[in-house]
């Protein structure tokens, strides 16, 4: 095989070696929120609440309460398509430095498959780093970024509207330089719902942040003079928590989103849904081929993706007053 043949890979393969590596077991857990594949279309979730009292004195028939509440929320799919382009020189460096970093390769005999192990993994990064960056920040619109394929969460979050018509459920604060990141932990947290705080006992709440309300709180980790912070300091972290919550960094700026500087986000991680589905769309394919008129290897992927955020009444933080500006 060389790396100028055109390689074409069916719905299984497409999920099972593009997505589900990137988006299932510990890398899901590292994106903080729920995945889905392959849902019937319509997409729709349902989400079922157990209800709190169902002991009933003894006796004989049936005596049951009420019907088990149910959540039901559509998640709007959109078809996209991922394509990038190589010049066949780059391209050819690209891959063998890919194939070079294996520790069992050998040189002397590059088969077919470590050439397709190696583009198959060029691509899968490529695709996983902008549906990350537009499941955050996605916005048809392109008023918070120029990922405009379909709207991410924090679109979905900051569109949400009380009955008077304000914007719900997170506030919008002025990046005082006065207001540290410890503070905004603390707003965020006092200011959640009691259903939120709640469900602090299941294990799943997590607060997403940016970079830098990431980086100030742990600077002021760092700052507590402890022992245990100068080592921290010195070893780094392998995780940050406030109250024992986990804190997941969203690098915004890793994606030149200039228009979207700060925010702090606490729910569970069930509540924000990513979809990704390979198997319902006519067009849905996954193909490289080499185009020898422009010289340039090619790339393209064909899915449908969509974000939802099924209890919206189930987030509290705070945003930038820049990022309610763009909106």
């Amino acid at each position: 095989m060389l790396i100028e043949n055109q390689k074409n890979y069916n719905v299984h393969e497409v999920e099972s070696i593009f997505f589900r590596p990137t988006f299932c077991g510990k890398s899901a857990s590292e994106l903080g929120i729920r995945v889905i594949y392959n849902m019937p279309m319509p997409t729709t979730v349902q989400v079922f609440s157990h209800n709190s009292n169902i002991l009933c004195d003894f006796s004989s028939g049936w005596q049951g309460g009420s019907a088990v509440e149910r959540l039901q929320k559509s998640i709007p799919m959109t078809k996209v398509k991922a394509e990038s382009a190589y010049s066949a020189e780059e391209y050819f460096s690209t891959i063998f430095e890919l194939i070079t970093n294996t520790s069992d390769v050998s040189l002397g005999d590059l088969t077919g498959t470590e050439l397709e192990k190696a583009e198959t993994e060029l691509f899968r990064r490529a695709i996983a780093d902008s549906v990350f960056a537009t499941t955050w920040l996605g916005d048809t619109g392109g008023e918070i970024s120029d990922y405009t394929t379909y709207d991410g969460l924090l679109y979905n979050i900051l569109s949400q509207k009380d009955d008077e018509g304000d914007n719900m459920p997170v506030e919008v604060y002025e990046q005082d330089p006065g207001l540290s990141a410890l503070d905004l932990f603390r707003y965020t947290w006092g200011n959640a719902t009691d259903n939120l705080r709640a469900l602090a006992s299941e294990g799943e709440l997590a607060f997403f942040v940016t970079s830098d309300i990431y980086d100030a709180y742990q600077m002021y980790l760092d700052s507590t003079g402890s022992a245990a912070a100068y080592a921290d300091c010195v070893n780094g972290r392998p995780s940050l928590h406030y109250h024992g919550i986990p804190i997941v960094e969203v690098p915004t700026s890793k994606y030149g989103a200039n228009k979207c500087q700060s925010f702090i986000l606490l729910t569970d991680r069930r509540n924000f849904v990513l979809a990704l589905n390979t198997a319902d769309s006519p067009e849905k394919e996954i193909r490289m081929w080499y185009n020898p008129d422009e010289m340039e290897n090619r790339q393209r992927a064909v899915f449908l993706a969509g974000t939802t955020v099924l209890d919206p009444q189930l987030v509290s933080g705070v945003v930038s007053h820049v990022i309610m500006e763009a909106l």
